[in-house]
């Protein structure tokens, strides 16, 4: 699923990118990421010949950008009175760092496939059907999440729409690099998972067609048409 909010998470994810320009800070974070253990403060500044207030300030800049996890350990090895306070250390965090400009999706695009292949496996349903089924469910639930129009849910979740005539051209493809060398399978997934979007935001004005164009995201959404007029019997 994409996330609630891929701005704010791209905003995270260049902050985080920006705390490793620093030499000193980059140094001490693969310093400790090499670790088999946690690290102190004192055993970080000793190892990069640091002193330990420069050393502390940027692993606690670290840690606040969660590039590392903090843990407080007893390095004596006693407990109970007199054992002293537990020593502050850090270690690699879980966070997981990406920044894509434009944005990119194609963690989502993995699971929707793989979740595509063990349905089909298990049975027997074509691999496309279920993918296109799977894709338009998504986008039903994506449309679920929040009272945004159509317009804010594709910026949020990096489409880049624009307004071209009374059709919504998509400037950007979250799954770009996929499309490219998969077309007819990644752009059935996408197209079905807009046609969710639509659906569970009861957006009937709009429809979602395929019509890839340079530049541009495989998807258009064009104005509906009006249903057939049935003639009056005389």
């Amino acid at each position: 699923m994409f996330v609630d909010d891929p701005k704010e998470a791209t905003r995270t994810d260049v902050s985080a990118v920006a705390a490793l320009d620093e030499p000193t800070r980059r140094r001490l974070y693969e310093h400790v990421v090499r670790q088999p253990g946690p690290v102190s403060r004192d055993e970080a500044a000793e190892a990069l010949g640091l002193g330990r207030p420069t050393a502390a300030f940027h692993l606690d800049r670290l840690a606040e950008e969660s590039l590392l996890d903090v843990v407080y350990e007893r390095r004596s090895g006693r407990t109970g009175p007199g054992a002293g306070r537990p020593a502050k250390l850090y270690k690699r965090s879980g966070k997981q760092v990406t920044v894509n400009l434009p944005e990119r999706h194609y963690e989502l695009a993995g699971r929707l496939l793989a979740q595509a292949l063990e349905e089909s496996e298990a049975t027997g349903e074509p691999v496309r059907a279920v993918l296109h089924r799977k894709a338009q469910e998504l986008g039903r639930q994506l449309a679920g999440e929040g009272q945004v129009g159509v317009f804010d849910l594709l910026e949020r979740n990096g489409f880049e729409p624009r307004p071209d005539g009374d059709a919504l051209v998509l400037g950007n493809c979250p799954f770009h690099a996929l499309a490219r060398d998969h077309t007819q399978t990644v752009c059935g997934m996408n197209l079905h998972l807009l046609r969710g979007v639509l659906e569970g935001l009861t957006e009937d004005s709009l429809q979602a067609h395929l019509e890839p164009s340079p530049g541009h995201c495989c998807v258009r959404l064009r104005p509906a048409s009006p249903p057939p007029t049935k003639a009056r019997r005389p």
